[in-house]
Formats: structure tokens, sequence, C-alpha cells
């Protein structure tokens, strides 16, 4: 048994040396968006536990930041966390809409136990306590309410609720009186409430409130004191107020007698608290009247006061230590009162930042301020000032840590989310504990851009791209250059005599963005990633350090991105350049922005402004002056312009308008469309294939990455002959999916187009066959992956093209003469896991043998040699098949532990994998993406243009320094001797 074990663990330890760990490779694990969030109440609390918008519940560490552990649920919404409690060391989740009800121990985030509960649309869950201990947690749907034992998860009684089709039941509250209340609303109707027995789950109270103003109750009402019910209503400009325990009608108060007004075209909201679910809630509660106007209001013994009035705040928050209540405001601090804390300008929501839209901080510097509940007041010594200039972003949610010092004064800190997903934990009087950027969560585009040359290089450069004054000031010029190139090395070599000394971490964080420079072979690079918040950031390759951050306020969700490189580094003096197109999912225009992708800062080119929804984006390889590609955008008019529009741009364009090809897909219509630019910069159509949509819709559109070199024109046979390929750049490779989802009649379509004639160069059906398919498009092969409904399993199908043994055209390739199909080999091979992304290997030359990179489900990545995957795999290996080193045909492809490129270091969720090629022909950049972020290299075809890391230096210089030592010794001893014997 136990060498069956250690066979079974062998390969698992084949990945690297424990010294490569972390060398070349980071990881930065993020949890998204925060949904919910609770701070611990106690002066030296080491951890936040939060559930956010990814379907992942974790607990942060409140020193650091760094997540402490974490659970991710599946992606969809089928793991979406509707509801989070906590009580104590433990953590109550209620996940898919209500069928899933979890406990999690804080400490370590294992889980206590999980129960299933019925089916039925999730409403409220709420923690029920039964002489002053909480025992229970109730769980409240459509049209049932469960209760479950804190303990264990097991039901103590599950009851239907009456009346569920008309009534929609919202609400759930209990105060530790052995009764739960639930409130359910028929719109402009009534109210239901209904009192339940905790012991037994009998109704044993039934009201009927008349309310026909109310539509709902979710952030309308809240129950305030010892179970009563407050309601607002802006028509009237009114509370309603109503016992849940005693009277059967809701009792008006206008609100004109407390001198406050409802905001026009606004949906006032209230905030209360319950500090304990064994007690009742603050008499105390917010009322809001504006996107930035607040109230403090307390309903007492029947009687409605106005505490304190917040004219411009942005969030507020209620907290509790102890038997201390306090309030928590967040203000925009204003520039024309900067000694009051009480002097505000603009401000948000309670939680909806799009009704922040016509609110601005001009400075962009907030307060916040603790207040006594009871009376309003302000506590002193409790102001936290922070500024969000850098990002740009407003406050959208506030969560405060509150504790009792040891002289019984209160103390706090603050949660700050804002709303391009950033975290920042503050403490008194504002200092920046940790922030995380939680949108790096949602990477939807990402480039790499090559660093700019370093002071003594571009001085080098400009030796060559300036004119000089004669010979004399062309030899003074490269004598300054060389001292300068010397002044360099010296500081260099100083630079890691003293960084020898130094651990690798602390050298990794002095990277800013001051000393950026391309290093020797072009491995650090400058990581431009575009997240789906808009938020874009500049991160340093070989650290994962952020260099810069820039936030678009204009960018809606579900807006769709395209990030392109116009300029890169290597066109000095001018910088590099990036243009990011947006475009809004529901008006379906956009908008460009151009910034400089090294600094992060907004170019000075202004771009166009785009009227017209844009359709395709065509970055062409013509130049302007400035050396900045031609960016085409056709609109739906299918009329096109060009970015930058300049006059020698405007020529070169009418000289090759000829040789300007490009398409247009049509996913919901089913049509492929291939248009042809004319002189005049208008349209022609070419071709078009139409799909029937009926039978089958477009899955995927695939073109050849444009960056792509082919080194080797054909393969060398066995006979010695050469089999070349068919390397078409305008080959687009178009993937269907039947609309029938019957596993019998279920099939797979790829269709290999040319993209200026339109001509189908291939097609093939894979039946029984569904998605999700995962495409490569690259050199002459293409690589797809599908689940076989049949054998249930997934699969892998190469294509390659071939011309045959011989080329019709070596020297030039057109599209418009090609009057013989290639040779299309196809194959396919069984894959034992499912996969979550895919993506081939680049290197600068493509001498370097390309790989698979292949992205599992369960965070790994899998370096797949593509000749594993060569449709040539002899079945039955011939003399010839020897000759050409082809791996005889097996239909499985193994997964071995050995292949996988991150070891241990496994990304959660993976979405994408993006490669690029460094200045060593061996090395390929990998950059994975998903929940979180890992960076590394690769070498397909091993490191054989690099001496390896544990090359014995020593050695090899002993020994040269041994030779020259022993041939001057022994040339003074052959001179010694021939003198000698010329004496003789």
């Amino acid at each position: 048994m136990a060498a069956a074990l250690w066979a079974l663990l062998l390969p698992l330890a084949a990945a690297v040396y424990e010294d490569q760990v972390g060398k070349f490779d980071w990881r930065q694990q993020y949890v998204g968006k925060l949904k919910f969030a609770s701070l611990e109440a106690s002066q030296g609390a080491k951890k936040l536990i939060v559930a956010t918008e990814k379907n992942v519940v974790a607990a942060l560490n409140s020193r650091s930041g760094e997540i402490l552990w974490r659970h991710v649920d599946k992606g969809t919404p089928e793991g979406a966390i509707d509801a989070m409690l906590i009580h104590g060391q433990d953590a109550i989740t209620v996940s898919n809409a209500g069928r899933i009800l979890r406990s999690w121990e804080t400490n370590i985030g294992g889980l206590n136990w999980e129960t299933s509960l019925d089916t039925g649309s999730f409403q409220a869950a709420s923690l029920v306590g039964l002489q002053d201990a909480v025992k229970y947690v109730a769980v409240l749907k459509k049209a049932a309410i469960s209760l479950h034992y804190l303990s264990n998860g097991h039901q103590k009684w599950v009851e239907h609720l009456p009346e569920s089709e008309s009534t929609q039941y919202q609400l759930l509250y209990s105060r530790g009186t052995g009764v739960i209340h639930v409130l359910g609303i028929v719109p402009q109707s009534h109210l239901n409430i209904l009192t339940f027995s905790v012991e037994d789950g009998e109704i044993t109270k039934q009201v009927r409130v008349a309310a026909p103003w109310l539509k709902s109750l979710n952030g309308v009402c809240g129950v305030v004191g010892e179970a009563v019910l407050v309601c607002v209503d802006p028509g009237a400009h009114s509370l309603y107020v109503c016992s849940l325990e005693m009277e059967q009608e809701m009792k008006q108060i206008p609100l004109q007698s407390l001198d406050l007004e409802f905001a026009d075209d606004f949906q006032p909201k209230i905030l209360a608290t319950q500090p304990n679910a064994v007690s009742a809630s603050r008499t105390q509660f917010f009322l809001q009247l504006s996107p930035s106007h607040f109230s403090l209001l307390q309903y007492k013994h029947g009687l409605l006061s106005h505490l304190r009035d917040f004219q411009q705040a942005a969030l507020v928050s209620f907290a509790t230590t102890g038997e201390k209540t306090v309030a928590a405001v967040l203000t925009c601090r204003s520039e024309l009162k900067p000694g009051s804390s009480d002097g505000l300008h603009a401000g948000g929501t309670l939680e909806d930042s799009r009704k922040q839209e016509s609110l601005t901080c001009s400075n962009q510097t907030y307060n916040i301020n603790l207040y006594l509940v009871e009376t309003g007041q302000r506590l002193l010594d409790t102001t936290i000032t922070f500024n969000l200039e850098q990002s740009g972003a407003k406050p959208q949610q506030l969560y405060i840590q509150v504790f009792l010092k040891k002289d019984d004064s209160v103390g706090y800190r603050a949660l700050v989310q804002t709303e391009d997903h950033m975290l920042m934990f503050l403490q008194q009087p504002g200092k920046v504990v940790w922030s995380r950027e939680e949108s790096l969560a949602e990477v939807v585009s990402l480039e790499m851009v090559d660093l700019p040359l370093t002071g003594a290089q571009a001085e080098l450069e400009g030796e060559f791209g300036k004119k000089a004054d004669g010979l004399l000031g062309m030899f003074l010029k490269r004598l300054s250059s060389q001292l300068i190139l010397l002044q360099a090395w010296t500081a260099h070599l100083w630079k890691m005599f003293y960084d020898a000394r130094k651990p690798r971490s602390q050298i990794k964080n002095e990277i800013n963005i001051d000393n950026l420079a391309r290093d020797e072979f072009n491995l650090q690079k400058m990581m431009v990633m575009v997240t789906a918040s808009g938020k874009l950031f500049g991160i340093e390759s070989s650290s994962g350090t952020i260099l810069w951050k820039q936030y678009l306020r204009n960018v809606r969700p579900g807006s769709s991105f395209k990030l392109m490189v116009q300029r890169t580094t290597a066109h000095f003096p001018h910088p590099p350049q990036c243009t990011l197109l947006v475009k809004d999912k529901e008006t379906k225009m956009s908008f460009l922005y151009v910034f400089n992708p090294i600094f992060g800062k907004r170019s000075q080119v202004a771009p166009p402004v785009l009227k017209r929804p844009v359709l395709q984006t065509l970055l062409l390889p013509i130049m302007d002056q400035d050396y900045a590609k031609v960016l085409l955008l056709i609109n739906d008019e299918y009329k096109v312009m060009a970015f930058p529009a300049t006059k020698n741009v405007l020529r070169q364009l009418e000289e090759i308008a000829h040789s300007i090809f490009f398409y247009l897909v049509d996913a919901e219509q089913g049509k492929l469309s291939g248009f042809r630019l004319k002189k005049d910069l208008s349209t022609e159509e070419m071709w078009e294939v139409a799909i029937p949509t009926e039978v089958q819709k477009i899955v995927a559109v695939k073109g050849k990455r444009s960056n792509e070199h082919v080194h080797s024109q054909g393969r060398v046979m066995g006979d010695r002959s050469v089999l070349y390929k068919s390397l078409n750049p305008n080959l687009l490779a178009v993937v269907t999916e039947s609309t029938d989802t019957h596993h019998e009649r279920t099939f797979i379509g790829i269709y290999l187009i040319d993209g200026v004639t339109g001509r189908i160069i291939h097609s093939s059906v894979q039946k029984k066959a569904k998605g999700p398919v995962h495409i490569v498009h690259s050199e002459n092969w293409v690589v797809y992956q599908y689940w076989n409904t049949k054998a249930r399993r997934n699969e892998f199908t190469v294509l390659e093209l071939y011309e045959g043994t011989e080329q019709y055209n070596a020297t030039a390739f057109s599209s418009l003469d090609r009057p013989i199909l290639p040779q299309v080999l196809q194959q396919s091979y069984i894959f034992p896991s499912a996969i979550s992304a895919m993506e081939a290997t680049i290197t600068e030359r493509g001498i370097t043998s390309r790989h698979l990179l292949v992205g599992l489900p369960s965070g790994a990545i899998l370096s797949l040699p593509k000749a594993l995957l060569d449709p040539r795999r002899p079945e039955i290996p011939t003399e010839q098949s020897r000759e050409e080193n082809l791996i005889p045909y097996s239909p499985d492809v193994q997964i071995h532990a050995e292949r996988f490129i991150n070891y241990n270091q496994t990304i959660s969720r993976m979405r994408g994998i993006y490669t690029a090629p460094s200045g060593l022909e061996s090395t390929c950049l990998v950059v994975a993406y998903g929940l979180d972020i890992y960076q590394t290299r690769v070498y397909p075809s091993k490191q054989f243009d690099v001496l390896k890391d544990d090359y014995d230096y020593v050695l090899i210089s002993s020994v040269l320094f041994g030779l020259v030592f022993a041939t001057m010794i022994t040339k003074r001893l052959a001179q010694v001797k021939l003198l000698n014997r010329a004496w003789r």
C-alpha cells in the first residue's frame, strides 16, 4: 500500500526546483467587488470576512490586506451569494438563490456544515435568538420560511406562507422574544404581517394593514425600536409607522413638521440597524432624502424626532461595539471651508453609484466622522481624511470597525470601496493601512509593451538620429556617448554588489516608474491591463508591481473593450501610444481613449469623436510621420474613419486602398461579409457567407496574430522531400454550433474562409458534439476543443494545411491568385479534462517549437507540445515516419504533472491566457488571468540560447586562469631552457 502511495505522489514532485520558485514568476490573488463585509469589533482584530460578487467567501488580514483563506464557488448564478450573517466565529452564507445554506469557521475557513434548502426565490435571512442566545437562522423564501439550528444546520421547522401567489414576502424580523415577524406586501394594496412561533413554527398572529401607496418594502421600509415598522412615502412627503406586535393600521407622520423635503425624482431610502439578534433594533435610523442628503431620525415612545441633518453626505453606516452604537458619515472635504469638518461638497447614495453621476468632489478629498446615534453629536478626534485623487473614483460602500480604547473612548477603522472596485482600509487620522485593486479580478483585455531605452541607450540612439556639425562635432558626440555608457556601466556594477546583500523581495519592491528601462534580453515588459470596471493598469511584468492606474468614469457596466498598440517604444524620442476602444453594450456607441502605456498619462493626441456605432477596427502596417500605426474604424454605415487622419496618412491610404480588405461578423443573422476599401475611403462589399441561424449559430471567429513569425516554410519528409505549409495570412477559422440542444442532434462546425475572397477553403462537422469551444489558430494549423456528447468526453481536433511538395509562389502570397486548394489533414484526440482557456506560445523569430498552453478548471496550466497534436502521426510507424521523428498515433493525450508550468500556483476561474515574445528566441512570456493573475516564462525548446542557472562560472574561470598562469610559467621555463642550451 505504501509503495503504491509513493508511486502516486512521485510525479507531483517533478515541477520546479525549490530555488526557482518565485524567481521568474508571480501570482496575485483577488476576491472581486464586495457584496457583504463584516469587520470584527475589537481593537486587536486581525481579519475581515467578505463575500463578493465573484461568488467568493474570504477572510482578509486587517493589518496587511492579504487573503487569509478563500473559498471560490461556481462562477455561474448557481454560486451567487445571496446573504451573509456573522455570529461569533461563524459566518453563515446563503447561496444559489437560497438553495444552499453554509456555515464557515472564520479563523481557518473550514466548513462547519452545509445543508440544502427547498427551491424557491430567496428573499431574506436573519439570525434568530431565544433567551439571550442566538440559536437559529431563519431563511425566507417566496412561499415558505424555514428555521435551522445554528450549531449543525438541521431544519427545525418549515412553514408555507399564506397567499404567497399574490403577496410578496420581503422582510424578516426577530428580536429574541420567541417570535419571528414576516412582512409581505400586495403592491398598492396592503401589508401582510405574519407572526411565527420560534418553537414550533405555528402562526400565532396574522394582520392585514392597508398601505395603498406602498409598492415594495426593500429600502423603503425598516424596523426600528421594539418591532416598529417605518416606511417612507415620497408622494405624501410622510413617514408611516406601525407596530408589528400591537397596531393594525399605519400612522402617518408628515415630514414638513421637521422641515425635511425629498428631492425630485428620487426614491428615498431608510437605513436602520439591529446590533444584536436577541435585542431590539436601535430607535435611530437614517432617512435618505436625496443622493447627497441624509437625516438621522429617532422614533421613540410614539414620537419622531430629528437628531441631525447631513446636507452633503456621500455614504453612511452604523457600527456597534459593546453598548455603544455610532453612525459613520463620509463626506467630501470642501476646499472653501478647510477648517470645518462639516463644510462639505458632493457625495453619493447609500450603495448605488449610478445615482452619483451628478455629484462631484472637485478635490477628491473625503472625511469620515463618527456621531453618537442617541444625540447626533459628533465625537471629537474621530476624523479620518483620505484622498482619492490618484484613482479619480467615488466612494461606493463604507464599512466601519469600531472598538473601545483603554480610556473607554471610541476608536475605529474604515473599509471604503470605490466605484472602480478598489478597497482601502483606513485608520486615524487618515493613514491608508493597505489597499487592494479588486477590479483586477475582471481583466478583459491585455497587451504587453516593451520598456523604453535607458538614458545611455537613448543617448547612443541620438548620436545617429541627429545631424552633427562636421567631423569634430561627431567625434565629440561619440566621446560623450562613450563616457555616459562608461558611467552607466560603473553604476550598474555598483548596484549589483549592493543588491547582492539584500533579499530578493526587497529588490523587487524598489521597482518604480522612474527607473524603468529595457533589460538586456527584453524580458521585462509593461503589462497594460483593462478591467471590466473601466480601470486601466500598468504592471511591471517581472515583479507584478502596479506602476500606474487610470480610471475611466464614463464607462458603463457590461461595456466591451479593445486595446491596440499604435506605437511602441522603438521610435525614440516619440513616446509609445496605446488606443483603447470602449463600446457601450446598450447604446452600441463607442469612444476612443489614447494614452502612454509606460506612464499611464493621457496622450496629447486628440482622438476623433465617434458619432456612429463602430463595427470593426483595423490596425494597418502603414505609419504617419510620427511612426504611429494607422487605425481604421468602420461604422454601421460602412464608412471608414482613419486615426490619425493626417494628409500623409490619407495619401498612403489612397495608394494602398486596393489591397485593404476587412470582414464583418453578424452572429445574430449568421452573416460574414467581406469588404474592400476604395480610394475615397468608402467601402465595397466583395463577398458574403450566410449561415442559416435556424440550424446553427456562429460562436467564434479566429484569425492569426499579426505579430506572429513563421521561420520554416515547410517540413522535411522522410524521403528528403519538402511538404510546404499553406501560410495564408488572411485565413479565418469560423466555429459554429447547432441550435438544437438534443444530444443526438448537436454538432460543431468549422469553416476555414479566406478573408479577402470569401472562398471556403475547408469545412467539416463534428457530429454529436457541443461547446464550449476553445480554438487556437496559428501558422498553418487550427486546434479546437469541444465536448463529445456520444462518448461523453472532451476532444481535440487539429487541422493542418499544406500546399504539397511544390510551392505555387515562393516569393509572395496573394489570396486573389490561389487556384489550387490546400491539402487539409485532420485528426482528433481524447483529452481527459475540460478546458478553461487555450493559447499557443509565440517567440520573436518563430524558430522555437510551438506549445499549446491549456488552462484547466483546476487552475493548472498545461504546456502541451504541438507535436503531440500532429495529424500526420502514423498508426503503424514506418521507416520514413521514424526518420521524421513522428510519434506513433495514440488517441489519448495524457496530462503529466511535470508539464504544469505553474506547479502549485493555481489560477482560480481562469478566463484567458496571453503570450508575448521576449528578446530571447527560446523564451515566451505568459500571463494567465481570471480571478487571479499569474505571470511566468516558458521555454518550449529549453534554453538553447542562455547559459543555465547552475553554470559553474567559478570552475571555468579557475581553469582559464590556471591555463593562463601555466602558459606564462612554461613560457618562462622554455626561455630559460633555450638560454642554458645556448651557453653550452
